[in-house]
């Protein structure tokens, strides 16, 4: 049998993967969490509640045309990040059908973090197998982690250690926000992206940035700042995703000066943004994620839980 699954119930989007290890075939079913017009986000009650209404739909369609008794192995995320003290509730819907799924099927269950499951889904789709072996920097940059670390692969997985961070605003909450003051919807990211790219106005960044950690916030002010004096939506996306791209771009600066050059990859759906990615893969031979593998998704849970399974059974 050759097939894992994986559950990822992370903010904001309820996720099952299904991985073919026999032929490399991911199959992913995922679906953003409902959010009210004009509001930034959910409350965790909320998000539990819509996963769990989310879920069962998901997991059907993913398997209408197998046998789940096929299913190897069950992975989920069970927290945001792989340290001491992470939680949130969003990710206890997931566990929970995990588990049920795990007992009523007779298959092993292995946890893993949020976090590890972004990073995996980088080198699955950009085939770096090769990374589960060398110690490489990663960038998990979303909605509420905005944070590098140093990755040693062992082989079946990694082990993380923080090296930068965000010291206030996450990148994903700070495009968010500058994008419903520009009456999008949320989340804004791909929307915001559209409209930077029709901007033809010069730009003018200073990040700001403590060490190896930068600080976001401050586009939040600028941005603000630049619609009250009646700059153009388009010069206001742009300058954005600029502040973001710059704090990120000496961010890694600042790490590869303190810990040596490595191979860099850049999880999590703000990295989706093509305008980021073009510049990064230039500027460091960085490694992206497909598009349809940086927003949440199961699907590294998925991959990592095929690589630890066959460890284990090895």
């Amino acid at each position: 049998m050759s097939l894992f699954l994986g559950i990822d119930t992370s903010n904001y989007t309820t996720s099952t993967a299904l991985y073919d290890s026999s032929t490399g075939e991911m199959f992913q079913q995922k679906k953003l969490l409902p959010v009210k017009e004009g509001q930034l986000g959910l409350r965790q009650n909320e998000a539990v509640f819509h996963h769990t209404a989310q879920l069962h739909t998901l997991f059907s369609e993913l398997v209408k045309d197998i046998d789940a008794t096929q299913i190897s192995a069950i992975g989920v995320s069970t927290r945001p990040r792989p340290v001491n003290g992470s939680y949130m509730p969003c990710f206890t819907a997931g566990v929970n059908t995990a588990k049920i799924l795990s007992a009523a099927l007779k298959k092993p269950l292995l946890t893993f973090s949020h976090q590890e499951g972004h990073i995996a889904a980088v080198l699955f789709s950009a085939h770096r197998d090769d990374l589960f072996d060398k110690k490489f920097l990663a960038f998990h940059v979303s909605g509420g982690t905005t944070e590098a670390v140093i990755a040693q692969g062992n082989k079946y997985g990694f082990s993380l250690r923080t090296v930068a961070k965000s010291l206030d605003l996450h990148a994903g909450q700070a495009i968010d926000r500058v994008g419903l003051m520009l009456g999008l919807k949320f989340p804004c990211g791909a929307q915001l992206e559209q409209l930077a790219l029709k901007n033809t106005e010069k730009l003018s960044v200073r990040p700001t940035l403590k060490g190896c950690d930068c600080c976001l916030s401050g586009v939040e002010n600028l941005c603000r700042k630049m619609i009250e004096n009646g700059e153009s939506k388009e010069k206001t996306a742009a300058f954005c995703l600029k502040y973001i791209e710059k704090s990120l771009e000496k961010m890694t600066e600042s790490v590869f000066d303190s810990y040596g050059t490595m191979p860099v990859i850049y999880a999590g759906g703000v990295m989706a943004d093509s305008i980021i990615k073009n510049s990064f893969t230039e500027k460091f031979s960085a490694i992206f994620a497909q598009p349809q593998f940086s927003t949440d998704n199961a699907a590294g849970i998925a991959y990592l839980t095929d690589r630890k399974f066959k460890n284990v059974q090895t």
